[in-house]
């Protein structure tokens, strides 16, 4: 047969099966927009800084920017010292460190959450009503005159019974305080901690639904990340992964999942010593959590370590190899986001963050142009590696650990281009994969 003759095109199946078929599955079909609608494609944040709700000040996010930066000057005052202390490599040492400053100097803090939960404690209600009430003002006042980051709120108390209605009242005057100050700010994160059945997501979603009623706000409006800090969160008594039915109780409303490494590992019964994100029970948890969410647009976030560098530069470099470490390591598991608790945290945060995008630059910019050129190489590449090179694109633009001049360089693609590989609909990956 000649390479150009026309095959002969037979089928043995009526048209009338493949219509029952897309029927019978007609259901299966919504429930997988429903449940699993994917990424919502937003800007996703590398960390999550909490401060207190007595300490919140209007300056808190340049104080911690400069703080770090002067923890660099004390105790790394160049690029090759920095690199000495966590490792990295001589192509990586300049343009780390120069990002590392000068994300420092333009933008030192990417979320922050006032804490009303373990970092404030239990004070008189009229207390903890004004410091809600100063946190609405104070966050107002930063997204009007542009010192905000570029996610902000509150970690209220949990929903168990003997705190319920403080934390109920706080997140009312909080956002209550917002909507009389102009409206709710974009950016706008609120933190429901400690819950360990799926009852207490659904009474948060309840909460905030008559919030926007009240308010005429769009239903919907107003979601929330879970905090996992229980064991009964991961596993119910019944077997089943109780995150998984958390996630459906949030009923659309849920935005993230964060992993509380302390709670959590003295919930387990491990020792103070080794209460730590590498721990094996916390690895466990994690990875419950990143299968329940797979698919669900809600986003899973590692937790903190509490050793903090203060002290003599040898007890800092100590501290910042940690949780250099830690971040690395939690990079590498698709965990992007976790927890800072001191300002000498978002050095190596960002050192990290920002060797994980560059150091893979080169080979994922020269994949994903291959792929859309499909000029081959010594990697297969499918719809869905595409889809996650260019969501690993996205994210270094999105810190600022890539430049977009010198993404659209090697991939020949915009940010509109590399989004609509990020995020294609089911369909179009399911039928590009054919």
């Amino acid at each position: 047969m000649g390479q150009g003759q026309q095959e002969n095109v037979a089928t043995s199946l009526a048209g009338a099966v493949s219509e029952e078929i897309s029927a019978s599955l007609a259901p299966v079909d919504a429930e997988l927009e429903r449940l699993y609608p994917g990424d919502p494609g937003t800007r996703r944040p590398v960390h999550t800084v909490y401060v207190p709700g007595d300490v919140f000040e209007a300056g808190t996010i340049r104080s911690w920017g400069d703080r770090a930066l002067a923890a660099l000057d004390e105790h790394a005052p160049d690029a090759a010292s920095f690199a000495a202390v966590l490792g990295l490599s001589d192509e990586l040492a300049v343009p780390v460190y120069d990002r590392v400053r000068a994300k420092l100097e333009r933008e030192p803090i990417e979320d922050l959450r006032i804490d009303f939960e373990d970092g404030y404690g239990p004070r008189p209600d009229a207390e903890e009503d004004e410091a809600a009430a100063r946190a609405a003002r104070l966050v107002a006042e930063a997204y009007r005159n542009g010192t905000a980051a570029p996610y902000m709120g509150i970690r209220m108390k949990c929903f168990e019974a003997a705190v319920r209605d403080r934390g109920i009242r706080t997140l009312d005057i909080f956002l209550t305080g917002l909507m009389e100050a102009g409206g709710l700010p974009g950016g706008l994160v609120l933190t429901l901690p400690k819950v360990t059945y799926p009852e207490q997501v659904t009474a948060m979603a309840r909460l905030l639904e008559a919030f926007e009623k009240a308010h005429g706000l769009t239903p919907g409006h107003l979601g929330f990340e879970l905090q996992i800090e229980t064991s009964q969160s991961i596993l119910a008594a019944d077997g089943t992964a109780t995150v998984a039915r958390m996630i459906q109780a949030a009923e659309g409303r849920a935005t993230g999942l964060h992993y509380g490494t302390f709670d959590y590992s003295a919930c387990l019964g491990v020792s103070a010593a080794y209460q730590a994100g590498d721990h094996p029970a916390a690895d466990y948890a994690k990875a419950v959590m990143q299968v329940a969410a797979a698919g669900t647009g809600v986003r899973v976030s590692d937790g903190s370590t509490n050793v903090l560098p203060v002290g003599p530069t040898e007890k800092v470099h100590d501290a910042w190899r940690l949780h250099f470490g830690l971040t690395r390591r939690a990079l590498a598991r698709a965990y992007y986001q976790g927890w800072d608790m001191h300002p000498g945290h978002i050095p190596t945060r960002y050192a990290a963050v920002f060797a994980f995008y560059r150091e893979g630059f080169e080979q994922a910019a020269a994949r994903l142009a291959r792929y859309v050129s499909r000029a081959g190489g010594d990697v297969m590449d499918e719809p869905a590696t595409a889809k996650a090179l260019s969501g690993y694109l996205l994210r270094g633009l999105d810190c600022g650990a890539l430049d977009s001049a010198e993404v659209a360089e090697r991939t020949g693609l915009t940010r509109a281009g590399l989004e609509s590989f990020a995020a294609p609909r089911r369909g179009d990956l399911t039928a590009s994969a054919q």
